[in-house]
């Protein structure tokens, strides 16, 4: 949604801190102010930060290889590839029928889906197709040969995790869920107050 564009010479100007006495300089603002107010973990520190230890690191990697191997199991000659799974298989699910609701699904722009989707079409994969009831909007549909590949995605998703949880007890399954849920909540909160806090997003 739209919001009205401010005179930036309007806002109020940001509160300064008083000037220490004699040294003639007003104190810095601390860095990242907006998490003044949270109760902020220090487990990650500067002098001894090593990226192999980031939980970002880490999740990156476990999605990339994960990726890769859910790649290897349903890749065929002709067949889609692992980013052209994700909107085959939310199209299946009725998530989506169109490219901006597709695109919005999948974390995408309308731009990239609509050229994932041209790739999809060439293979035989889905079709657009006019709507009846509103001939500006062009749906998208699965063809039998779309509808079968897609139908293989939940399976092979469930056997590389699986084999990505060899060793694990279904407590810890459990738990390992919950953990990366409430890693998933503060990162979702943080990227909410910089959106606030951005002047772009004025």
């Amino acid at each position: 949604m739209s919001r009205l564009t401010t005179d930036p010479s309007a806002a109020p100007k940001p509160a300064r801190k008083s000037e220490a006495p004699g040294d003639g300089k007003s104190a810095a603002a601390p860095a990242f102010a907006a998490s003044a107010s949270l109760d902020v973990p220090a487990f990650y520190k500067a002098k001894n930060y090593r990226a192999e230890d980031s939980i970002g690191h880490m999740m990156r990697r476990i999605t990339t290889t994960v990726a890769q191997a859910v790649t290897n199991q349903l890749w065929e000659p002709g067949g889609p590839t692992f980013p052209q799974w994700a909107p085959l298989y939310k199209l299946y699910l009725g998530h989506a029928t169109t490219v901006a609701e597709l695109a919005r699904e999948c974390q995408l722009d309308t731009g990239a889906m609509t050229r994932l989707l041209d790739r999809l079409e060439a293979k035989g994969l889905c079709r657009r197709v006019r709507s009846v009831s509103d001939r500006r909007v062009v749906n998208i549909e699965l063809t039998d040969e779309g509808s079968a590949a897609a139908r293989q995605v939940p399976h092979v998703l469930c056997q590389v995790q699986n084999e990505c949880l060899q060793g694990f007890t279904e407590d810890e399954w459990v738990q390992l869920k919950g953990y990366l849920q409430r890693l998933l909540h503060n990162a979702e909160a943080m990227a909410a107050r910089g959106e606030k806090n951005d002047p772009a997003s004025s």
